[in-house]
């Protein structure tokens, strides 16, 4: 696998993040690394942030660390110290990282540790890659395997758009030369064009400030002249106008609640960016041979998925299906989720079952959460569930749509299936742990994941699913099934669900995050 590419494309990993919020830094690393033709490292391990039973329990099957000391961080310690302990465990108890393996050239740290003779003990406890540990000097002084960093500060600074790669058409329009560039911020190539229209000028004078980028609306509103272009103009038509004047469209995806902190594929869209603004990833980084490429730094927060833009609907598309069939849940995961949902359609007489997401916990006390008060949150997810249900009884019987996404089939059960009737219990995925809160819930119809697992499937799934971090996946995959799911735009989790749910043909009617 390594030998096919030309090296490794190594990360910081923020590691102190959850699950949710690593799974897209990864997804971004293999994107950069297939650009790229290296083989994306990924970290070995991840830290799972609460235990179901008693922490010494937990410490039985995995190592207990202190979470602010092993990622050198403040945040957690104010908090009880039983709070303040995380669980080290591998990766691939997260995702299926073999089936990942058949279509990304990807390894974990402790394999390439161990590919240059280097112990795996030595990989570093908060994911930053360790340059001193993980390259040597040879007798020449020089550092083996050779290693090249991209600054961070380089990758997107307001004064330009990150894209994937710069297409050959693209560069004839602007007449990109390989030469040129800003060398002092990692550079190769430049742009030669002297667009000088009316046109140009009012897009320009469109952008908003910080970062130049161009909504579609925003577009629409410059190049409508009701000649050439009227409100009933495709996106092609627009597009040619934006290309004869300076400008290109760019393809990305629109974020829950019109902000990017839910990084699903499901709801592509595009947008306009100055062509003379574009540095392709591919054209300023793929020539460095070292063997290995370092990317330094974060590149997660308030970017789009994949941390860049893309120039072309295919590749924005083989990103999706990276997102939504090569990172795939572990089949135990699958199966037990699978089970789950036979239990709930049971416990509703075989009609569909509606879920939400209740997220609390860190939220509440960050005051994030949709509601302070615990009865006014449930509240509100019921009022959304009767809606879901309303939603449910109008699309029975009729055809069953999916998201814009690839290589997808619809799942006609939606349709097909009685919908829920209004004391029809609901599932509610939560971080709460308050007794009282949850006895609560289940006295106005929530069902819990202790409702339904049994002591069977613990003994068959084993000791990892008293991990919450694990537990959150057997969530996510369980509210993939429901006929109607609700959630909040700011929690990652949500964004999971959402993935699985577009990949399993789910109808964009049956699900609402705000």
């Amino acid at each position: 696998m390594v030998a096919k590419t030309d090296g490794f494309y190594a990360r910081d990993y923020s590691l102190w993040l959850g699950w949710n919020n690593m799974r897209y830094i990864i997804e971004t690393a293999l994107l950069h690394g297939r650009l790229l033709n290296r083989t994306t490292i990924i970290p070995s391990f991840v830290y799972a942030r609460a235990c179901e039973f008693d922490i010494a329990t937990c410490a039985a099957y995995a190592t207990m660390v202190n979470r602010g000391d092993a990622t050198y961080s403040d945040e957690w310690r104010n908090l009880p110290i039983e709070q303040q302990m995380a669980w080290r465990i591998s990766i691939s108890l997260m995702f299926n990282l073999t089936h990942l393996q058949q279509s990304h050239a990807v390894i974990t740290t402790s394999d390439y540790l161990r590919l240059h003779n280097i112990s795996a003990d030595l990989e570093s406890s908060d994911g930053h890659w360790d340059t001193e540990t993980y390259h040597v000097n040879n007798a020449l002084g020089s550092q083996e395997p050779s290693l090249h960093a991209i600054e961070n500060w380089w990758y997107d600074p307001d004064d330009f758009v990150r894209v994937d790669l710069i297409p050959e058409d693209m560069r004839l329009r602007g007449g990109w030369r390989t030469q040129g560039g800003d060398a002092s911020r990692g550079q190769m190539g430049s742009w030669n064009d002297t667009t000088d229209s009316e046109i140009y000028h009012s897009l320009m004078d469109a952008l908003p400030e910080g970062r130049p980028v161009l909504d579609w609306g925003s577009v629409r509103r410059v190049v409508e002249d009701g000649n050439r272009i009227t409100p009933l103009s495709s996106v092609g038509a627009i597009g040619d106008v934006l290309r004869e004047n300076g400008f290109e469209v760019v393809y990305t995806y629109t974020g829950a609640g019109g902000i990017d902190v839910v990084k699903d594929v499901i709801t592509p869209t595009y947008e306009a960016v100055p062509r003379h603004r574009i540095r392709g990833l591919y054209e300023d980084f793929h020539h460095i041979t070292a063997r290995v490429l370092l990317m330094r730094g974060e590149l997660h927060d308030g970017r789009k998925p994949g941390s860049l833009y893309f120039t072309s609907v295919a590749s924005q598309s083989r990103f999706s299906q990276t997102v939504l069939y090569n990172m795939r849940l572990t089949d135990n995961i699958l199966s037990l989720a699978a089970r789950i949902n036979d239990r709930m359609l049971a416990m509703n007489t075989g009609r569909l079952w509606m879920a939400s997401h209740m997220r609390r916990g860190d939220f509440a006390r960050l005051g994030w959460a949709m509601e302070a008060d615990f009865a006014d949150h449930l509240a509100r997810i019921k009022r959304h569930l009767r809606e879901g249900r309303a939603i449910l009884m109008s699309i029975h019987g009729r055809n069953s749509s999916t998201y814009d996404v690839p290589d997808v089939q619809p799942d006609s059960s939606v349709v097909t299936l009685d919908p829920p009737e209004p004391d029809d219990k609901y599932y509610i995925a939560t971080d709460e742990r308050d007794p009282e809160n949850l006895k609560y819930l289940q006295e106005q119809g929530g069902v819990l994941i202790t409702d339904l697992l049994t002591i069977e499937d613990r003994r068959e799934f084993g000791w990892s699913l008293m991990l919450t971090d694990v537990l959150a996946l057997l969530e996510q995959a369980t509210l993939s099934h429901a006929a109607f799911f609700y959630a909040h735009a700011l929690s990652s989790l949500a964004g999971g669900v959402m993935n699985l749910r577009a990949a399993a043909g789910a109808d964009p009617r049956t699900a609402l995050l705000d």
